[in-house]
Parts: structure tokens; sequence; C-alpha cells
């Protein structure tokens, strides 16, 4: 496959992104370049993943942060697609920890080739985003993306460590989520924010933006494990349950639930697979476990716009801020 092709339309800009809509097709271009390699079956992996259909949150979230600062250079386009490059890693790398078989609709990388290469060409991506760390030219911003990558990783690992535990309480839940997914949204916020010479309090305000969403993204990712729809989601319905992580759901509904109730819950945590699956979604329901969680996405949204006020107005901050209302809308 070359990486000389054309951007594949999963990559092509959406309302939120018309604003920013020739920085993003650069980004798409970069990271079509930034593929290269002398192996083909990295480029082979690494366009495959790239193009399965994701929505290019974190770099987007890097040109809205920079132009809202009014930022007036292209570094952000290296900065946006390092940023995307050090997801596809992550991607690839949980694929093969959680075993998955399909994502967005399509088989993982993993399931295709095999675990060995997967790994190895996530390594390749998050090499090849440190390289263009480099071309940034910011020590600041490095100093920012290597803790978000170790953050990311212990979230990682603590996710694992909560596999199967059903006495996982909500805290520990969002300790997790902070770490494997707000993280990067933070980062990628944030490194915008201080590529484009923000203020002390801006560049706050941005980082806090992208920790907010980010967490607010997670928890309808864990909402819709129990109330979307497969086909749109590209994955299975009961996915996380099959896999034993007590998700805010669960954890909220062996809290509100009866003895009964949460015994079952329990009980599927530790178990693992499908076998109670019927029940357990009936018991979310019942519980208001998914509206506890819906809420709670809610919440976050609303401070990632609480943030946005200390920015200047623009149709970038506009973006931003109906990215923030859609985090917590979407159905996939």
């Amino acid at each position: 496959m070359s990486v000389n092709a054309t951007p594949s339309p999963s990559a092509a800009p959406s309302p939120i992104h018309a604003v920013v809509a020739d920085d993003f097709a650069a980004v798409n271009q970069t990271i079509l370049d930034q593929l290269a390699s002398r192996i083909p079956l990295v480029e082979t992996i690494g366009q495959y993943i790239i193009e399965s259909g994701g929505k290019r949150l974190r770099p987007l979230l890097v040109l809205l942060a920079a132009r809202a600062l009014e930022y007036q250079g292209d570094r952000h386009i290296t900065l946006a697609t390092l940023i995307e490059f050090m997801h596809t890693s992550t991607l690839l790398h949980d694929d093969v920890v959680d075993e998955s078989h399909m994502r967005r609709g399509k088989a993982t990388a993993n399931d295709a080739w095999g675990n060995a290469p997967s790994v190895l060409v996530g390594d390749f991506l998050y090499s090849r985003s440190f390289q263009m760390m480099v071309e940034v030219g910011s020590m600041r911003i490095m100093e920012v993306l290597s803790a978000a990558t170790c953050t990311i990783a212990e979230g990682e690992v603590q996710q694992l460590t909560n596999v199967g535990n059903p006495d996982t309480d909500e805290a520990a839940y969002f300790d997790t989520i902070l770490g494997k997914t707000a993280m990067l949204f933070e980062a990628a916020s944030h490194s915008g924010a201080i590529l484009a010479g923000a203020d002390e309090r801006q560049e706050q305000a941005l980082a806090l933006y992208g920790r907010y969403l980010g967490l607010a993204f997670q928890l309808v990712d864990d909402l819709l494990d129990y109330e979307g729809d497969a086909k749109a989601m590209g994955k299975n319905v009961g996915d996380d349950l099959a896999e034993g992580k007590p998700t805010l759901p669960l954890i909220q509904a062996m809290a509100a639930g009866t003895p009964d109730q949460a015994r079952l819950v329990r009980r599927a945590i530790r178990k693992g697979g499908l076998d109670h699956l019927d029940e357990v979604l009936a018991i979310v329901k019942s519980t208001g476990a998914l509206d506890y969680t819906r809420q709670k996405a809610e919440e976050m949204a609303a401070k990632a716009l609480a943030e946005l006020d200390h920015l200047p107005p623009s149709p970038y901050r506009d973006s931003m801020a109906e990215l923030a209302r859609l985090a917590v809308e979407r159905k996939t």
C-alpha cells in the first residue's frame, strides 16, 4: 500500500473541522508522508490503522487550540500529526493487550497480521512521533508530551489491574480514564497552546479543556458499550463486560442496585464473557446507571466549555465548544 495514496474518506473534514480545513488537509498529507518506511509491512499496517475510520479528534485539538490563539506558523501541522501517531500507536498496542478482533467495524491489525507486527509497527509510530517532536523544536512541548505518554502507559496498566476486579470504585475508575484517555486530549490542546505562545491562564484553560473533553469522551464510550448500536460503533455491545472491565455503568449499578443485582454484576465482572449480558443490560438500565454515567459526561463537557471563556472569541473557539457538546451527544 503506497503512502502516496490520496487520504482516505475516513479522514475527510466534518463541519467542526471546517474552520481548519486547510490545516486538516495538510495534517492528512503529512501523516501519509511520515508513514514512509523502507519496510513495506510498516507502511501497510500503519496506513491500515490510520485509515480505519478514526475521528482525528486529538490532532484537531492541536489545530483549534493553536489557531484560537492566532498562531500563524506551520509547526502545528507537525505537532498535530505526531499526536495522531502517538494515539495510533496506543491503539495498536491496546488491541494486542485486549485481544481485540474488531475496531471501527474492521478487523484489528493484530487480527489481520498478528500480534508481533502490530506491536512493532506501534513502536515505529511512537518513535516517529518523537522524531517529529524534535522538528517542532520546543522543549516545553516535549516535556508535556513525554510526561503524557508515561501517564497514558500507567493508565493502561491500571486498567489492566482493574480487569476482573468488582471492587474498583468510582475514584479508581476516573483515575484510570484520566490516564488512558483524557491525558492525550489534554496534551494535544495544551501543546497547541504552548506553540501559540499562550499566557499562563490561557495555557491552563486549554489544558483543562482537553482533560475534561477527554473524560467526557471516555464516559460516553463506556456508556455506549451498554446502549450503543453495534453496527454504528464498529464494535460489539458488551465488549467491556466480556473483558471484565469495571467501567462506570457497572460500578454505579452495583452501588444503586439491590444486593442480588450487585452480586450478579460482581460475578459478571469477575468471570468476564457474555453469559450474563442480558441480565447486566437490564440492571444498568433499571438502576439508572446509564443515566448517571451520561450525567457525569455532561458535567465534564460543561467544565470543558467553561474553560473556553478564557479564550478570545473566534470561530475556532466556537468549534471547540461544539466539539464539547457533540462529545456527549454522539452515538458512535
